[in-house]
């Protein structure tokens, strides 16, 4: 099975939670928090500051490591490496997710997260 590593930002502000919505794939409309595949040479810390700055024309600061999940899919072994992150400014854009959300705690079930998030969802609701 084929593995893929990524890593994920939990952006946070205001005790709210930053959701973005697929606009592609497999995937499309699920919700999942922004990021991306670590390419060649980068740390994790790197890859998330690149694909925040790709997906959203934002730059974070990354803040520490939250949890580490690893999910079965039907085609491929996920690794995701989600941090806890801040926004060095409040200006984002979406470049490539369809629609994005700020939730509370009490919101975070309101929109249908991608499998492998799951867990990290019940993990922020204990927060």
């Amino acid at each position: 099975m084929n593995h893929i590593e990524v890593v994920a930002a939990i952006i946070r502000k205001e005790n709210k939670i930053f959701a973005t919505q697929r606009g592609y794939g497999e995937w499309k409309d699920w919700w999942e928090f922004p990021g991306g595949k670590i390419e060649q040479g980068e740390t994790p810390e790197e890859a998330l500051k690149r694909e925040i700055s790709e997906e959203l024309s934002a730059e974070i600061n990354v803040d520490e490591l939250f949890s580490t999940v690893d999910y079965d899919y039907p085609k491929f072994h996920l690794t995701m490496h989600c941090y806890l992150c801040t926004l060095q400014t409040n200006a984002m854009h979406l470049n490539e997710h369809e629609s994005a959300r700020w939730l509370a705690k009490d919101e975070l079930d309101s929109v249908k997260w991608l499998p492998a998030d799951k867990s990290i969802i019940e993990k922020l609701k204990t927060q």
